[in-house]
């Protein structure tokens, strides 16, 4: 899948102009919150943010910035997940659960050494992740779905679990995050 494709999923799961009274993040539109849009220029009324900005903030941010194309070189759907984890929880904490992934995964470091899990995709994460493909494919990418996805999971329980005006988005983020991988 291409990252123009992830980015139309995401677009259209989170819809047009959302004003959640739940929601800390205030007003969306096309699932970019007030406050990054602000962050990138725009100064308008949320209703009116254009779908061109939501993209080019999407591919930036969520996409070139963390290196997610390099992920995708190795692992495309697994660069899916990443990107979709970081739309909706910020890109350091969808990488800083591969890095724990590939950490416990890594058969106490006999397969690669354990990695600082600081949440930017650099040398010492990829080549982590190439060791860990190299020896566990053609099953090793599910894996660590299966592995960031149950991280996500839990992290989504302990926000409503922490905050009770969360419930009402754990339905959604369970229905809609967990087990697409990435794609929808």
């Amino acid at each position: 899948m291409t990252v123009e494709q992830l980015i139309d999923e995401v677009i259209a799961r989170e819809g047009g102009y959302c004003d959640h009274p739940a929601d800390r993040g205030g007003p969306t539109r096309w699932g970019i919150t007030l406050r990054v849009a602000r962050e990138h220029g725009f100064a308008g009324d949320m209703r009116v943010f254009p779908r061109d900005e939501a993209v080019a903030i999407y591919r930036r941010v969520y996409w070139s910035r963390p290196r997610l194309m390099d992920v995708a070189k190795r692992a495309p759907a697994l660069a899916g997940e990443l990107f979709d984890t970081g739309v909706n929880m910020g890109p350091p904490v969808g990488i800083r659960f591969l890095q724990r992934a590939l950490n416990a995964l890594n058969r106490n470091q006999r397969d690669y050494p354990d990695m600082t899990i600081d949440g930017a995709i650099g040398p010492v994460t990829l080549h982590a992740l190439d060791a860990f493909l190299a020896l566990r494919r053609p099953a090793g990418e599910g894996v660590l779905l299966k592995a960031i996805e149950a991280l996500q999971g839990e992290r989504y329980v302990t926000l409503a679990e922490r905050r009770p005006a969360n419930e009402a988005f754990l339905y959604g983020w369970l229905a809609n995050r967990i087990g697409s991988n990435g794609e929808g």
